[in-house]
C-alpha cells in the first residue's frame, strides 16, 4: 500500500482513528523525548507534565546548556518544581542521544525541520514513535518514504499550520457535505496568524515565533487547488484583505500550512488555498525587502538576517485562525459554512504559555500521547485524524477551546 492509499484509507474510515482516540483513558506509563529545548519544546513538556491521565517519563534535549537551564526554570515555574530530564546533544549523532532513545517510546520533534528526516531516522532506528511539526514540505516526503516500513507510528506536520488548521477546515467540509452534498463544494479556506498585540511601521511585524520558519515560509512556493487542479505557484503572490471578528487583517500564500489537504480533496473542491494573516502594510514591506534580494543568493537565509534586524521579538501574541469551506445549495445560493477563534495565552500553574506555544505544543502532544497508547505503526499526517475525534481531546481543548460546542 503506498502512502497517499494509506491515507486516504485513513481518511474514510477503514482505520478508525477517532475511535482509537477515544481509548485508553486509564493512566499510561510513557517516556517522551522532546528534541529541542526552545519555546515549543519547554511548552511540550510541560503540557505533558502537567496531563494527570499519563505518567510521564519525560527528557527534554537540546545542544545549548544555557538553553536548557532556561527551559527547566521556566517549566519549574508553574507548579514550583519539574521532573522533566534533560541532556545536552552537540550533534544528532551524539552516543549519549542513542544512549537515551533505547529507553523512550515516542519522539516530539521540535527542531528546524531541515533536521526532521535525521530524526526520523534514529526513531526507525530505535523503535520510537514520532512525532514532527514541520512544514517543510521536501522534508515531509523525505520521511514519508523513509518510514513506509518502520516498525512504529509517525505522525507529520502537527502543531497549528500546518495542523489544527486543516483539520479545522476538514470539520466544516465534512458539514457542508452533509448538509449540501459533496459535489457542491466550491472552495477551502484556511488562514492563520502568530501576530504580536502591537505592531509598528514600517514592517508593521513582531516576531512570536521562530524567524526562520517566517522567512521559509515567505520564500517557498506554496501548493494549492484551482479548477480540481493542484498548482504551484509563488509565496506571497496573492495579497488581499479579510475582515475577521471585526478586524481587519492581509493575507497571502505562503508555504506549508495546506498540509495535505490539496492533494487529498483536488478531486472534490475546485479551489483550496492556506494563507498566513499579518497586518495591513507587513507585506508591503516583505515583498520591498525581497525585490533587493538577487534571486541568486539563498533567499531565505538572506531575508532572515535583514529581519532580524529589522523585527524585534516579543512575547505578548495571540493567534488568530479562520477556515471556511463554500459552494452551492440547492437552491442556487452560496452558502460559507466559517468558523473563526482568536487564541490568547494559556495560564498553567504560575506559568504563561505564549499562544504560539500552546497552540503549537497542544496539538503536537495531543498526537504524541495517541501514538503511545496505540502503539500504531501507521505513518500519517495529523490532518488525517478524524476531525471531530481531534477537536475534542484534552490537549486540544486546553489550547483552543471546545469549538464544537459552540
Amino acid at each position: 500500500m503506498n502512502y497517499l492509499t494509506l491515507f486516504k484509507t485513513i481518511l474514510v474510515g477503514d482505520i478508525n482513528l477517532g475511535s482509537l482516540l477515544l481509548r485508553n483513558k486509564n493512566q499510561m506509563q510513557t517516556t517522551f523525548f522532546i528534541a529541542g529545548g526552545g519555546g515549543i519544546g519547554r511548552a511540550a513538556a510541560l503540557l505533558l507534565e502537567n496531563d494527570s491521565t499519563i505518567e510521564a517519563t519525560i527528557f527534554l534535549a537540546d545542544k545549548s546548556s544555557e538553553q536548557l537551564n532556561n527551559a527547566i526554570n521556566w517549566i519549574s515555574k508553574a507548579h514550583g518544581n519539574t521532573n522533566v530530564q534533560t541532556l545536552e546533544i552537540k550533534t544528532l549523532d551524539d552516543s549519549e542521544l542513542s544512549k537515551c532513545l533505547k529507553k523512550c517510546d515516542v519522539i516530539l520533534d521540535c527542531l528546524p525541520g531541515s533536521l526532521a528526516p535525521k530524526l526520523a531516522k534514529l526513531a526507525i532506528e530505535h523503535q520510537c514513535h514520532y512525532a514532527n511539526l514541520t512544514e517543510y514540505v521536501r522534508e515531509t516526503k523525505e520521511i514519508a518514504e523513509l518510514t513506509k516500513d518502520a516498525k512504529t507510528g509517525f505522525v507529520l506536520q502537527t502543531g497549528l499550520a500546518p495542523g489544527y488548521i486543516n483539520i479545522l477546515a476538514r470539520h466544516l467540509y465534512n458539514r457542508f457535505t452533509e448538509d449540501h452534498g459533496a459535489e457542491r463544494v466550491d472552495h477551502m479556506q484556511m488562514k492563520v496568524g502568530a501576530l504580536s498585540k502591537n505592531a509598528l511601521a514600517p514592517s508593521h511585524y513582531a516576531f512570536t515565533w521562530s524567524p526562520i520558519g517566517v522567512a521559509t515560509e515567505y520564500v517557498k512556493d506554496a501548493i494549492v487547488v484551482r479548477d480540481n487542479e493542484l498548482k504551484v505557484i509563488p509565496a506571497l503572490s496573492g495579497r488581499s484583505r479579510i475582515t475577521i471578528d471585526g478586524n481587519v487583517y492581509e493575507d497571502n500564500y505562503t508555504s506549508g500550512g495546506a498540509a495535505n489537504l490539496p492533494s487529498y480533496y483536488a478531486d472534490r473542491i475546485k479551489k483550496i488555498d492556506y494563507k498566513t494573516l499579518r497586518y495591513p502594510g507587513h507585506y508591503k514591506w516583505v515583498e520591498k525587502t525581497l525585490n533587493k534580494i538577487p534571486i541568486a543568493e539563498n533567499r531565505v537565509e538572506k531575508l532572515f538576517h535583514i529581519m532580524l534586524e529589522k523585527i524585534p521579538v516579543v512575547d505578548d501574541d495571540f493567534v488568530v485562525i479562520y477556515a471556511s469551506v463554500s459552494g452551492w445549495d440547492g437552491n442556487g445560493l452560496l452558502r460559507s459554512y466559517e468558523k473563526s477563534l482568536r487564541v490568547d495565552p494559556l495560564k498553567i500553574g504560575h506559568q504563561k504559555l505564549r499562544a504560539i506555544q500552546s497552540t503549537t505544543a497542544a496539538a503536537l502532544c495531543q498526537m504524541a500521547v495517541w501514538l503511545a497508547k496505540n502503539n500504531t505503526r501507521v505513518v500519517i499526517y495529523q490532518t488525517d485524524v478524524d476531525p471531530e475525534s481531534f477537536l475534542h481531546r484534552t490537549f486540544v481543548t486546553l489550547a483552543y477551546g471546545r469549538v464544537l460546542e459552540e
